[in-house]
């Protein structure tokens, strides 16, 4: 009898056994092959735009993500730096063969975690509860809770031109039943499809013709807790590369050879949507004359370069002409090529916010079985679904992070409230509240909870008390702080050409000038401060009207999320609501009214309605 069951060893099963094994709850990962654990079949990056901040969002609720992958990437740089803190992201290089390995090694260290080959076809139910899960060869094994996190394994097929295989990323055999059963318990499951590039040999590749992309020249870290490991000169160049009206040519000639495009006519599989294939790419934006293309090294222990934004389901023969007409790939040798895998998921509405299912008592699930695309996304899938199993276990209410708490705040709401219709994938812009969910404040923000819950041991916990204690202290520095104006302060304005200002101006109003930086406020006086305070208040302080509004609108929100909509309720009674709200009220059965004014077809005059129903039949406040 284990506490909990893991199913899958992938970024969100890593994440979830970490934090049910880290509380000292006995822990089963169990995985259909161990090689695979932390595997990244596709890219190997971690981060980029609004998932950089996810990483340093699980890391700082005590996950393991942004630490493995600061101690294994190739290179890393921070993304839209000149545009501003509220889409500021770090993105990582990982390596292929490091990252897995150090993933492992963590997991090893746990004592209340034991890892298990197997495939699992079935789980033990009874009264609507689950009490284990059955393996391919008959056996059972029994838990309090199980956690699926099966990514794209149930009844994967690999689609290349007219071509349908039966088997996983690797080639591994797939998970053929686990699906079926679960549409047996209740489970609406949807078939979704995504894709992978060509592997290049990086010895084929003309590097004249591509554009270079260095790793930035100062330090990054993911993690709040660890100093960078890594020595800047020693990262490895991306580079970019275009596709030509040769390519664009090939594409449409062959188009009826694709998988998606007529080669097969039994896909049900919809691909994800911001990172579609080079076919879609050419059919949907027809007018573009190229389409930019990242080449990227996967390991330093190896040749391979991944060639991103190439994905494709062409026969192997296209593919040939495809890569040689991009430049500098004339003679590019293709190690791997490139597929679309089909595969199951479940309907993200059946979830609770807690990523328990609504049909199966104690049964959660994380990931790509939730519809989502990316390692980031599932990764911190499987850490709030850990934490909320053992909180489960230990009698306690579980963690609900709310859209103005964390971008993972806002990836659970949109899959419980919305559903998917392909593989969601985290956008800055599905944040209402982006500028207070920043890269830099992501241990402000989280961290607390992470502590609660208990993953964050009381050292880092001191430590960020101590942070905060510093920002406040500066910011009351900079308020009471004037700055003398002398003859050295003013060869210093007029060097950098910014005015002078008039009068005796305080710090705190002197950093708010758009011209003005915390590195140049430093050059005219000194401030005793670390560098990470300083940078938090600069933000903090120019940008301190639109964070103030963002809080109060995120406030509007809170009241809202408090007004609850009980279990119980019969929305079959409830007169002069739409239809279709009716039908999406009672599918994703919202907790709050704010909850439901986010779900998709429910319109602002069926919460009319439905606010002026709660208050006659439960007494609730509109």
């Amino acid at each position: 009898m284990y506490d909990v069951i893991v199913v899958g060893g992938g970024h969100a099963g890593c994440e979830a056994a970490y934090a049910c094994a880290k509380k000292n709850h006995n822990t089963l990962l169990i995985t259909s092959n161990l090689k695979n654990i932390a595997d990244m079949p596709c890219n190997p990056h971690i981060g980029g735009s609004a998932k950089g901040i996810v990483v340093r969002e699980i890391d700082a609720l005590g996950g393991i993500m942004g630490k493995v992958a600061d101690k294994t990437h190739l290179q890393i740089k921070m993304l839209n730096y000149a545009k501003g803190p509220a889409v500021r992201a770090l993105r990582a290089q990982g390596d292929k063969v490091t990252y897995p390995k150090e993933m492992l090694n963590i997991l090893n260290s746990l004592k209340s975690l034991e890892i298990k080959e197997g495939m699992v076809e079935d789980l033990i139910i009874e009264d609507k509860k689950v009490k284990g899960i059955i393996l391919s060869d008959g056996t059972k094994i029994e838990a309090k809770i199980v956690i699926l996190t099966t990514g794209t394994y149930l009844k994967a097929d690999i689609l290349v031109g007219n071509t349908r295989t039966r088997k996983g990323p690797h080639g591994e055999q797939p998970s053929n039943y686990l699906s079926d059963n679960l549409k047996k318990y209740g489970f609406k499951i949807i078939r979704l499809k995504t894709g992978t590039p060509q592997r290049i040999d990086k010895n084929t590749i003309d590097y004249s013709k591509l554009k270079m992309e260095p790793g930035d020249s100062v330090y990054h870290t993911f993690s709040f807790d660890l100093e960078p490991s890594y020595k800047i000169e020693d990262q490895l160049p991306c580079y970019l590369t275009y596709t030509t009206e040769e390519t664009h040519k090939i594409i449409r000639d062959n188009l009826n050879k694709s998988s998606m495009y007529g080669a097969l006519d039994d896909i049900e599989g919809i691909g994800p949507r911001y990172c579609p294939s080079i076919e879609d790419k050419i059919v949907r934006f027809a007018d573009k004359e190229k389409h930019q293309l990242f080449v990227e090294p996967e390991s330093k222990y190896y040749d391979d370069i991944y060639l991103q934004g190439f994905s494709t389901s062409m026969p192997h023969e296209v593919q040939e002409k495809m890569v040689h007409s991009l430049p500098g790939f004339k003679n590019a040798k293709i190690l791997k090529y490139g597929y679309a895998i089909e595969y199951d998921a479940i309907n993200p509405t059946q979830l609770q916010a807690s990523l328990e299912t609504k049909i199966i008592e104690n049964l959660f699930t994380a990931g790509q079985i939730n519809g989502t695309s990316g390692y980031e996304e599932a990764a911190c899938q499987g850490l709030i679904a850990g934490i909320n199993a053992t909180l489960k276990l230990e009698g306690k209410e579980p963690l609900i992070l709310k859209r103005s708490d964390a971008y993972i705040g806002v990836l659970i709401d949109d899959l419980i409230t919305k559903g998917i219709r392909d593989p969601y994938r985290l956008l800055t812009s599905r944040a209402e509240f982006r500028l207070l969910l920043r890269h830099d404040n992501a241990d402000l923000r989280l961290r607390k909870y992470g502590y609660e819950v208990g993953l964050i041991d009381d050292e880092r916990y001191k430590k960020l008390i101590k942070k905060e204690k510093e920002i406040q202290e500066l910011k009351e520095y900079m308020a009471t702080t004037h700055l003398k104006i002398d003859e050295e302060t003013k060869k210093k304005f007029e060097e950098n050409n910014i005015s002078l200002p008039v009068g005796s101006l305080t710090l705190g109003n002197l950093i708010k000038r758009p011209e003005i930086n915390m590195k140049f406020m430093c050059s005219l006086i000194d401030i005793p401060f670390m560098e990470n305070i300083q940078n938090q208040v600069e933000i903090e302080l120019k940008y301190e009207g639109y964070i103030e509004k963002a809080k109060k609108e995120a406030e509007k929100m809170l009241k809202l999320e408090k007004k609850q909509i009980p279990e119980d309720i019969d929305y079959d009674k409830i007169k002069n609501i739409a239809s279709e709200a009716r039908q999406k009220l009672k599918e994703v059965k919202p907790r709050t009214i704010a909850q439901a004014i986010r779900i998709s077809g429910v319109n602002p005059s069926d919460i009319s309605v439905l606010s002026i129903y709660l208050k006659k039949e439960y007494g609730k406040d509109e």
